[in-house]
């Protein structure tokens, strides 16, 4: 199982902040997520399924690019952690 871990701003839209999924990828958890939590649907992804540009994605502690972290491929126990950036202008 894949550890997930939501900032406080996307916790909002799940019951917890820390969840498990069985994902090989990162698109592919982000799938799980979104059907089990529609709520989230569109707050990580765009309407294309592109991880949206003020969402961090970060793999056991490492910045992952948004371009790569759709295919990038996760093991048992990897922790990955969805950070909201915060805009304004």
């Amino acid at each position: 199982m894949v550890e997930v871990y939501l900032d406080a701003m996307l916790a909002q839209f799940a019951p917890r902040r820390r969840l498990t999924a069985s994902a090989t990828t990162v698109a592919g958890l982000l799938d799980d997520l979104e059907s089990r939590f529609p709520r989230l649907r569109f707050r990580l992804r765009d309407e294309t399924r592109t991880i949206r540009p003020f969402v961090k994605v970060f793999v056991n502690g490492e910045a992952i690019d948004r371009e790569r972290a759709g295919s990038l491929e996760l093991r048992p126990r990897d922790e990955v952690q969805f950070l909201h950036s915060i805009q304004g202008g």
